[in-house]
């Protein structure tokens, strides 16, 4: 059972790429809290927080890729309602 996805067992779950992009936005709220500290150690995790910030975009261009494939092959995710998994083997099946 997944924690924060959409599966069958968890139809409010949210989406990979959703997930990523709230993240991204909380992390960009605090660069843009700490951007005018001149501190070494408020500058430091400003530069780790952009490297960061390059990462979930990449993350999330790899998530709406892989929701892009699975709608092309398989049509739009019925995760949402309760519906069964596109690829894998459901819960049930797995065990």
């Amino acid at each position: 059972m997944t924690r924060f996805l959409q599966s069958e067992e968890r139809p409010e779950g949210h989406k990979l790429e959703d997930i990523l992009q709230t993240l991204r936005a909380d992390v960009l709220k605090r660069c843009d809290r700490i951007s005018m500290d001149r501190r070494p150690e408020a500058r430091e995790v400003l530069d780790n927080n952009i490297q960061i910030l390059g990462h979930l975009t990449d993350a999330i261009e790899l998530a709406l890729a892989s929701t892009a494939t699975l709608d092309k092959a398989f049509g739009k995710s019925r995760a949402g309602t309760g519906g069964p998994p596109r690829i894998g083997a459901s819960e049930d099946e797995a065990a």
